[in-house]
């Protein structure tokens, strides 16, 4: 954005910037922020403080550098009002989990590792984080995250290095933070949202680093949250007819499982032995690519039954009741011999194909605004070494982003590119 644009809405920015970071009492905090957002808006290649506080104009780059990096401000009550805000503004038909990669160079950059990250789509050293967004088919809006702390930074994994106390000390981590799978950061965004007030979303969506997980789907079930998440293709299922029979009860001892008579086997050899005649021709949305001046629908084939998850973490965590019906959804392009995708969802049985197709594709819209995030907000540009710091970046960069979503979606408003 050039600075005539941001002049014109500077008067929006800061009644933004009011309302978002009002919980930053102290004298100066607020205004640090509309400097720091104006920065990321701003045309320019690179986000970290330096070139923002030379585009700026900002005098005292240092004074900026320390209220990212060191100021004790909270960053919880600023996602908080973010996510109401955001909530009125797009009003979310999902919430999306995801994860991001921030390649970085060295090793003192908190919870750096070589880990792989899709954002290179291979190991390399970086950072990564969860995140939770609402998200439409017009919008999306990150308003919560966790660093993903790799088991060589927890003083109490085996795997830790000979120096992880120094290095935690040095960036700022705090005692009580430790290696935590990635479904786990994620529910733990799910309870921290609900208890700033948001409602349940309709939809929880992920891809198969989390819906593999039998934990993070039974989590989001144990929250009353439905789900369509994808899954890879070799997770077990029984077909929905399967029937239980539990041998005889004494009275005495533990409980005897249910058993199935029937052997789970693989989501994509369920699929293949129903056959490809299962799949029908589905449209879900329309696409963003025009073919003789006309945005063309996005479609594809695809095969929907109902199945029993029968994974063995399902079995482990429904060890003496019935294992769980759900929708098992398969992508079957034509002329594909064998499907593409694989997804759960635990949507009612009534609903229509379409609509469950509708909600496994919710993710495209992440990923499309992480480009913005990423090449236009600056969102791995940040250069410091410290937790704290780290946290701050990612916080304001959401609220710059939450405000340009924000105008998009004000009636009449001029929409910034």
């Amino acid at each position: 954005m050039d600075v005539r644009t941001l002049l014109r809405l500077d008067n929006d920015l800061k009644d933004f910037v009011d309302g978002i970071f009002g919980s930053l009492r102290r004298k100066g905090w607020q205004e640090r922020c509309h400097c720091y957002l104006t920065g990321l808006m701003l045309d320019g290649r690179r986000k970290s403080v330096a070139p923002m506080a030379e585009r700026l104009d900002e005098a005292n780059e240092q004074s900026l550098q320390h209220f990212v990096a060191n100021t004790p401000w909270d960053p919880a009550p600023v996602r908080r009002q973010l996510a109401l805000r955001m909530q009125q503004v797009i009003d979310p038909s999902a919430w999306v989990f995801d994860d991001t990669g921030f390649v970085k160079d060295g090793r003192m950059s908190p919870c750096v590792a070589r880990q792989y990250t899709g954002t290179v789509g291979k190991i390399t050293n970086c950072q990564v984080a969860t995140t939770l967004h609402l998200a439409t088919d017009q919008a999306s809006c990150p308003i919560d995250w966790r660093l993903f702390m790799p088991e060589s930074w927890d003083p109490a994994r085996g795997k830790a290095s000979a120096d992880v106390a120094d290095r935690r000390r040095a960036a700022g981590i705090p005692d009580d933070e430790h290696h935590r799978p990635k479904w786990q950061l994620a529910l733990e965004c799910v309870d921290e949202a609900l208890g700033w007030g948001l409602p349940a979303p309709a939809v929880a969506v992920a891809d198969a680093g989390y819906g593999d997980a039998a934990d993070f789907r039974h989590g989001l079930t144990a929250r009353d949250i439905p789900y369509a998440v994808q899954i890879s293709s070799a997770l077990t299922v029984l077909p929905a007819t399967a029937t239980p029979t539990t041998p005889p009860y004494a009275g005495r001892g533990r409980r005897p499982k249910p058993r199935y008579e029937k052997p789970a086997r693989s989501a994509k050899e369920h699929i293949m032995a129903l056959g490809a005649s299962r799949a029908v021709g589905l449209t879900w949305r329309t696409g963003s690519k025009q073919r003789q001046g006309e945005l063309q629908p996005m479609t594809s084939r695809f095969v929907c039954c109902r199945v029993l998850q029968a994974d063995a973490g399902t079995r482990a965590t429904h060890q003496d009741r019935d294992l769980p019906e759900c929708w098992l959804i398969a992508e079957w392009p034509t002329g594909q011999t064998e499907p593409t995708r694989y997804w759960l969802c635990t949507l009612p049985k009534t609903t229509s194909k379409t609509r469950l197709v509708q909600a496994c594709k919710q993710r495209w819209r992440v990923e499309h605004d992480y480009r913005e995030l990423k090449t236009g907000l600056g969102l791995d540009h940040y250069e410091g070494r410290k937790w704290v710091g780290w946290h701050h970046h990612v916080t304001l960069v959401a609220a710059a982003h939450g405000f340009l979503t924000w105008l998009r979606h004000r009636p009449k408003a001029p929409a910034p590119a």
